[in-house]
């Protein structure tokens, strides 16, 4: 018997209330390993992943990591050809997993590939993720586009080009260390390929609140961390100074506003960003040190595309 060629890991905090879904849709996929990494959940978590059937490893931290820091603090641990990311609140279809290996197998050039995720009405909610012109992280609905990145809610990845490449910002906590990842996958000359078969149902919001302060706190640094690290010098710092700029005259500026154009908010996010630039730019020259294709080429052929 073959071992198997994927390590899916789920990575969950306080998800009492969608995480046994999410495990007994993955039980019904092509024999895999399933890594559930608990972030120090409080609510019996850990009790309901512990009693499941399909009896899966378990790792649990301290103390919550967050998604990226989750997923950089177990990659150590994963011995397969394959890692699956995929979120508590996702429910796949039974063929998911075979649909995505069977894709990356058939692409030699491609170092992950991306799920159609689907919302509980049925709508689609990302085939693959599109870089814009000014450096966000947006979610494709139509499918048939090529995809400059993979959404990191349910996605498979070579294990081995995924750690020298550099693995899982763990300092992102949550959100776009999808996007970092899928740009300096790029930067080493990997593709990105969309699998519109490999299905799954996303409670979309069921882990975080997408309009919650904290999400608007680290979409908004992340999305500067990631450019300082990734992108052309002249693009990442173009774009911190425009955020500065917009930050600067809102005390001017009449009119209700939205949450990520709150003035706390957006000086914490400089702050923040401003603390981590030693670090950062340490990153950015490992990175570029690894890169076989350049910023400027990346960026000219996905950004806005």
């Amino acid at each position: 018997m073959s071992l198997p060629s994927t390590t899916v890991v789920v990575v969950t905090w306080r998800g009492r209330d969608h995480v046994t879904a999410c495990l007994d849709a993955l039980a019904r996929q092509r024999p895999h390993r399933a890594l559930v990494l608990d972030n120090a959940s409080d609510d019996g978590t850990a009790a309901l992943v512990a009693a499941h059937p399909s009896a899966p490893a378990v790792v649990r931290l301290p103390r919550n990591a967050g998604y990226a820091g989750a997923l950089a603090a177990v990659l150590p641990r994963v011995d397969t050809e394959f890692v699956a990311w995929l979120n508590d609140d996702a429910a796949p279809e039974d063929s998911w997993l075979g649909h995505l290996e069977d894709a990356l197998r058939a692409a030699p050039g491609a170092a992950a590939a991306t799920s159609s995720l689907l919302l509980a009405d049925g709508a689609t909610q990302s085939v693959g993720v599109r870089l814009t012109a000014d450096g966000h992280g947006a979610d494709l609905v139509l499918a048939g586009r090529e995809v400059f990145g993979f959404c990191g809610g349910a996605a498979l990845l070579r294990t081995d080009v995924l750690r020298s490449c550099g693995g899982v910002p763990r300092g992102f906590f949550c959100y776009y260390e999808d996007t970092d990842t899928a740009f300096r996958l790029r930067l080493a000359g990997h593709g990105v390929v969309s699998v519109g078969p490999a299905r799954v149902r996303h409670r979309h919001g069921a882990s975080t609140d997408p309009g919650s302060r904290l999400f608007h706190r680290w979409n908004e640094r992340n999305r500067l961390l990631m450019l300082l690290r990734c992108a052309p010098a002249g693009v990442a710092l173009a774009q911190v100074a425009r955020f500065a700029a917009l930050t600067a005259v809102l005390p001017w500026r009449g009119g209700p506003k939205p949450a990520n154009f709150r003035l706390p908010l957006r000086l914490q996010v400089l702050a923040e960003v401003l603390l981590r630039l030693p670090a950062v730019v340490a990153q950015r020259v490992a990175i570029g040190r690894r890169a076989t294709v350049s910023r400027a080429a990346v960026w000219r052929e996905w950004a806005g595309r």
